[in-house]
């Protein structure tokens, strides 16, 4: 149960209310943006709420169970601070989102709703559709390490320990000529080995995308040319000539730490812990029980 206000609920009983909805938005990088549904821009607790983004919400639902309740938010994107571009960079995923109860005509008459988390983010040509979930989605979250036979560190990480900025994990380079949206060839990688860079990370130092990073899927060396290839396409094109940092990646394997970073006493795997085989293996009369893989 909401507990409101005296002011907030004398105004309710009045009969005749001046309500609206409005929402605080705070996106990972720490930005924070207000919208409302009224037709005049609303502030309260230090926050602006724009009424020209054309933001509008489902009904919102509730339940007593430990389901993720949902709400649908509809904005066109006509407002200088919702743009395609930032939605497709990911910079709107998982942002906090507060739902406020308004009464426009006394703002400081107010109840908080709701809050939660942009979900899944739907694109029309104008217009988006953001879901709202409530914050009963962090208890599907998984917590706690697993226990796998590959490490569950990022490289680079505190846990793993290793100096991605070191010369011997770390380059510079440029795109020579592009075969796809996200494969090209590159220079200035002459001095690494095939497939040393692939699962790890480029970041871009000019160019359209420049500031943004993005995961290496393959790394290869064929005849002097080294290839390149993204895991994903970027949101802006690639263009001859942009600029990159790139470090190395890992597959998460025991061989992978002790050969390519000496790293093996900070593996966070477990190597020898029995396979899905172990469960799967049967008697045998002529042997086959030394712990081997069948």
């Amino acid at each position: 149960m909401k507990a409101l206000s005296p002011e907030l609920q004398a105004h309710l009983d009045t009969g005749a209310t001046t309500l609206a909805w409005c929402w605080r938005i705070t996106r990972a990088d720490g930005v924070r943006f207000g919208f409302t549904d009224h037709d005049r821009a609303l502030s309260f607790a230090g926050t602006e709420f724009e009424p020209e983004s054309g933001f509008a919400a489902s009904e919102i639902r509730a339940t007593g169970d430990l389901a993720v309740d949902a709400q649908d938010a509809e904005g066109v994107l006509s407002s200088d601070r919702i743009t395609e571009t930032d939605i497709r960079d990911g910079l709107w995923d998982n942002a906090e989102v507060e739902l406020w109860r308004v009464n426009w005509s006394d703002p400081s008459q107010r109840v908080l709703m709701r809050q939660g988390a942009i979900g899944q983010i739907r694109r029309g040509r104008l217009a988006f559709v953001a879901e709202v979930r409530s914050l009963a989605h962090l208890l599907g979250q998984s917590v706690g390490r697993t226990f796998q036979a590959t490490c569950d560190a990022v490289v680079g990480d505190a846990r793993c320990g290793v100096d991605l900025d070191d010369p011997a994990f770390h380059g510079t380079g440029s795109i020579g000529t592009l075969s796809g949206d996200r494969s090209f060839t590159a220079s200035g990688l002459d001095g690494f080995a095939s497939g040393w860079f692939a699962f790890g990370t480029i970041t871009w130092t000019s160019g359209a995308n420049a500031g943004r990073r993005a995961e290496i899927s393959g790394h290869g060396r064929d005849a002097g040319s080294v290839t390149l290839s993204l895991l994903e396409a970027p949101v802006r094109p690639l263009t001859e000539g942009d600029g990159f940092t790139i470090r190395a990646g890992c597959d998460k394997s025991a061989a992978t730490c002790t050969a390519k970073f000496a790293n093996i006493a900070n593996f966070r795997g477990f190597p020898h812990i029995p396979g899905q085989d172990t469960v799967l293996r049967y008697a045998k009369s002529d042997g086959g029980h030394d712990g081997g893989v069948l």
